[in-house]
């Protein structure tokens, strides 16, 4: 394939690839940004393949049959509450390819660059392996919060703002010496001490973000693993590498942003040390919960007329979306306003439970952000919440001393009725104890959420 043939397929693949993030932008059209995306890539896989780059098909085919069996049997496999611990390890494969590719650029003598355009492509390789290092590392901590193991408490070492400027400035120092020493083909022994720095502070940098800024450090790895294959893309000379990647790493740091704004959080202070690093203790829970039945609950949505449904991680690990919704269908069926309150940190990663409920045929126009129905709670007869903690946990608003002090939450205790179902009476993924559980108006379903839902279904048909 000619190179202009190739810059061509290229110009689509990038067009196309910003169509699909135009259309994940909203819930009625993910769908077909989902397949913008396909498309693109698949064009993008072809003219490389095409291309005068290739060198050994051999070498190409198998790569592309090992991966593909991978990331098939991973999509195939993985359920959709293993989702977030799945988008985690995959930003951990782009880390480590920008190290690899990185590190096979530095080696490569056949590149005969002098002066200037020298220096600029030592710049690339060192920039490239550190941020891929960090996103490989950062990605792998990441992964092992989301599916539990590892805990989601921050781990923080004593002068950690202290060790972070360090590590700075030693990367500093060594890119430096790398630059000075690649001239004169050395600089492996500066490029392989900052590799290891850059992994240690991966590491050190996500163990020190409590779990319920997870969803933030999900959308931070994704900006992350973007720049990385940016970085991949200048040292490749590759423009749809580094288009792509720019794409990834400007949106990931945008949706970084909105989450952080949507916490009332500092992004800066997320990464610095999450949730969990408060100065004071929380207030410890006192009061006793007061238990409800599956037909006593099925009798408050029977004389309901405005019905708040709020899902959380709970509800996905049960995977009762599907039997929500036919309670939605129902209720709905009966005259009855029914509507979901979703926070923008509920679930493991951003869109987390949009993505369960339109999975399960949800409407999409009784689906609000938290933003949006904060204020109607005063008018809701009852409040569902379905295996959701944190989100929904008043100290976050009259307690200082909380680690979650100052996050805005869905306010369902202001309902007439709030019913919780949970499992137990553990805290949620931030370790927070909730004293929602305890209120007047709160009545606590035990039991599986799936299970629970389902029982409530049957009792409503009756």
């Amino acid at each position: 394939m000619s190179e202009s043939l190739v810059s061509m397929s290229y110009v689509a693949a990038s067009i196309l690839f910003i169509l699909s993030l135009s259309g994940l932008s909203n819930q009625e059209t993910a769908r077909r940004g989902n397949y913008y995306g396909m498309a693109g890539m698949v064009i993008a896989i072809l003219a490389t393949v095409l291309s005068d780059a290739v060198t050994s098909y051999a070498i190409l085919i198998i790569a592309l049959i090992v991966g593909g069996f991978i990331g098939t049997k991973a999509a195939l496999k993985v359920e959709m509450t293993q989702m977030p611990e799945l988008v985690a390890l995959m930003h951990s494969l782009v880390g480590m390819a920008a190290v690899l590719v990185g590190y096979a650029n530095f080696m490569d003598g056949s590149l005969a660059l002098e002066g200037a355009e020298k220096t600029i492509h030592e710049v690339e390789i060192y920039i490239g392996i550190l941020i891929g290092a960090v996103t490989f590392s950062g990605s792998v901590v990441a992964f092992g919060k989301l599916c539990g193991k590892i805990s989601g408490k921050p781990i923080l070492l004593p002068m950690r703002h202290g060790l972070n400027l360090v590590i700075l400035v030693a990367c500093i120092v060594l890119g430096n010496i790398f630059l000075i020493g690649a001239e004169n083909g050395g600089g492996a022994v500066a490029l392989i001490l900052m590799t290891l720095i850059a992994l240690a502070f991966g590491v050190h940098m996500v163990m020190a973000i409590g779990g319920a800024d997870m969803p933030v450090v999900v959308s931070m790895l994704n900006s992350y693993s973007g720049w990385a294959a940016a970085a991949t893309g200048f040292m490749l000379s590759n423009d749809l590498l580094i288009v792509t990647g720019a794409l990834v790493g400007s949106s990931g740091a945008i949706l970084s942003y909105i989450m952080c704004k949507a916490m009332n959080r500092n992004f800066l202070s997320v990464i610095a040390g999450g949730f969990g690093s408060a100065g004071g203790e929380a207030a410890e829970v006192e009061g006793e919960v007061q238990a409800i039945e599956i037909n006593e609950t099925a009798q408050i949505l029977a004389d309901a007329k405005n019905i708040m449904i709020i899902p959380g991680y709970g509800m996905a690990v049960a995977q009762a979306q599907h039997t929500v919704n036919e309670i939605t269908k129902l209720l709905r069926g009966q005259g009855k306003n029914v509507r979901f309150g979703i926070h923008p940190v509920a679930g493991r990663m951003p869109g987390h439970m949009n993505v369960l409920l339109a999975e399960a045929k949800v409407p999409y126009d009784i689906v609000f952000e938290m933003d949006e129905i904060n204020d109607d709670f005063k008018d809701v007869d009852v409040t569902i919440v379905i295996g959701a903690n944190d989100i929904v946990n008043p100290s976050a608003l009259d307690d200082p001393n909380s680690p979650i002090a100052g996050m805005p939450v869905l306010e369902c205790w202001k309902s007439n009725t709030t019913i919780v179902l949970k499992r137990s009476m553990a805290a949620g993924y931030a370790g927070v104890g909730n004293p929602l559980f305890v209120l007047d108006n709160t009545r606590m379903l035990f039991g599986d959420a799936n299970d629970s839902m389902q029982a409530v279904l049957k009792n409503l048909k009756n």
